[in-house]
């Protein structure tokens, strides 16, 4: 089967992270596609990296190989692409990972860039931050499988999103899963 799994979340929340630790328990993530990397590799502008990760997403579509895609879900390609492995046939999945407050995110990428990371400029985070429920209602509906995990300390699974519902697991409440919740009308 062709999948199509999407790993989103604001800067920093640590969605490369849990892609490495999905690759341990997952065989079919296929081709990795994270603009950051890709720009950091190659020494792009983040624009050409953008449309390099474009490029490569489109040849994955193209040739109907699995592929995971980073993204914050700003903007409406995520959708776009949600949309049209849909019609192609895929099975789209999300893995979302969040943190309560855009002040743990601008930390961690602070403390990521002390360590040679790359930077994010403060505004979009806190763009992205406030428009996060909004990008991942377009998205949810294209799923066949979406996970929320909390990374307060580690990765912990907080939801799922099942017939259109957002189900919280297990004992843990974190704050921005509950305003998810509410968002979306539970």
């Amino acid at each position: 089967m062709k999948v199509y799994t999407i790993i989103g979340g604001v800067n920093g929340t640590g969605k490369s992270s849990l892609t490495g630790v999905l690759r341990t328990q997952l065989k079919n993530l296929g081709r990795i596609i994270d603009v950051d990397k890709i720009t950091a590799e190659y020494g792009l502008t983040p624009i050409e990296g953008g449309r390099e990760a474009l490029r490569r997403i489109r040849e994955c579509l193209d040739k109907n190989v699995c592929f995971t895609q980073e993204t914050t879900l700003s903007g409406h390609r995520t959708e776009k692409t949600a949309a049209e492995a849909r019609e192609k046939g895929y099975s789209v999945r999300l893995f979302y990972v969040g943190l309560d407050s855009p002040e743990e995110c601008l930390a961690r990428i602070e403390n990521r860039v002390r360590h040679g990371g790359h930077d994010i400029p403060e505004p979009d985070v806190l763009r992205r931050f406030a428009g996060r429920w909004e990008a991942l209602a377009k998205v949810l509906p294209y799923c066949d499988e979406a996970r929320f995990f909390d990374n307060d300390n580690g990765f912990a699974e907080v939801a799922e999103y099942l017939n259109g519902e957002l189900v919280l697991k297990g004992d843990r409440r974190p704050a921005w899963i509950l305003e998810l919740a509410e968002y979306l009308g539970r």
